[in-house]
């Protein structure tokens, strides 16, 4: 009897173990097959997707394309991907070689642009150039795209002449008819004249976003390393202040996945009421 009995609780585990394993099996196989979609905030920059990786940008609110390679069908898709805003990149103080239109403005070039071989920093007084830049707003506009992301603003902080500051207030003005928000990648000093320091704004612009606030990128060898502590705090104020200023923050940082210094900027960004997007590598694809 007593043996029977031993059989029989015996039986009753084995079978409870191997409900437990199905079920843990189960579960694996579930996540195998569905990965997850989560992804490390609702703002991406992805200036190196073409129209076919569309996909990638799917869950994103905020989304930065260089809207110059797709089709206004294109930028609706994204639309429908659930992206709310869809900025399009739009160089305002360097050209580069691969420009359509470059030639037409390589009269305006002032210097070449340190790490980035086939770019260059142009005068963005003279006319050709704030032509250029009005007829590539206007056919980014006509594409559906909700605002512009404008980039090396920081040409001023290089060339702080009255001419040059004169000339992005001119084109930023100009961009501020086509009905679009605005934001400025960089370009803190000429950001700070323009809206913080000024009696009252001399453009309208939404916001800014300030790439390697807590990273930075080491050409020399080619590797994503942490910003140094100065800068980083240096970044932090300025965008205390444009906080202040009622401006919508972004920040741009390069790290590898499941390095420990995103926790630090998803906290920051958390305290702050700021977004963020961690890109694993400079060329911007997902």
């Amino acid at each position: 009897m007593r043996i029977s009995r031993n059989l029989q609780l015996n039986t009753l585990l084995f079978r409870l173990e191997l409900v437990l394993f199905s079920l843990v099996l189960a579960f694996c196989c579930l996540a195998c097959s569905h990965p997850s979609t989560m992804q490390q905030t609702d703002y991406g920059v992805f200036l190196g997707v073409n129209p076919e990786q569309i996909e990638l940008l799917k869950g994103y609110d905020t989304v930065v394309i260089d809207a110059a390679y797709f089709t206004k069908e294109e930028v609706e898709a994204i639309h429908q991907t659930g992206a709310k805003k869809v900025y399009s990149y739009l160089n305002i103080g360097s050209v580069e070689t691969f420009r359509e239109g470059y030639d037409s403005v390589s009269d305006c070039i002032l210097s070449e642009y340190e790490n980035w071989p086939g770019e260059f920093w142009v005068d963005v007084s003279r006319p050709e150039w704030q032509t250029f830049i009005e007829q590539s707003a206007k056919v980014l506009a006509g594409k559906g795209v909700d605002g512009f992301f404008l980039d090396n603003a920081d040409v001023y902080y290089l060339y702080p002449t009255q001419e040059i500051f004169d000339g992005l207030v001119s084109i930023i003005k100009m961009l501020n008819t086509l009905d679009k928000d605005i934001l400025i990648n960089g370009g803190d000093v000429f950001v700070s004249k323009a809206v913080l320091n000024a009696d009252s704004p001399r453009i309208q612009i939404t916001g800014v976003n300030q790439e390697c606030v807590f990273t930075n990128i080491d050409f020399s060898n080619n590797t994503l390393v942490l910003q140094d502590s100065d800068t980083s705090r240096y970044y932090q104020d300025y965008l205390a202040v444009c906080k202040d200023k009622g401006l919508e923050v972004y920040l741009l940082e390069y790290a590898k996945d499941g390095d420990n210094i995103e926790e630090t900027i998803q906290e920051y960004c958390r305290k702050q009421g700021f977004r963020y997007y961690r890109s694993p590598s400079v060329d911007l694809v997902g």
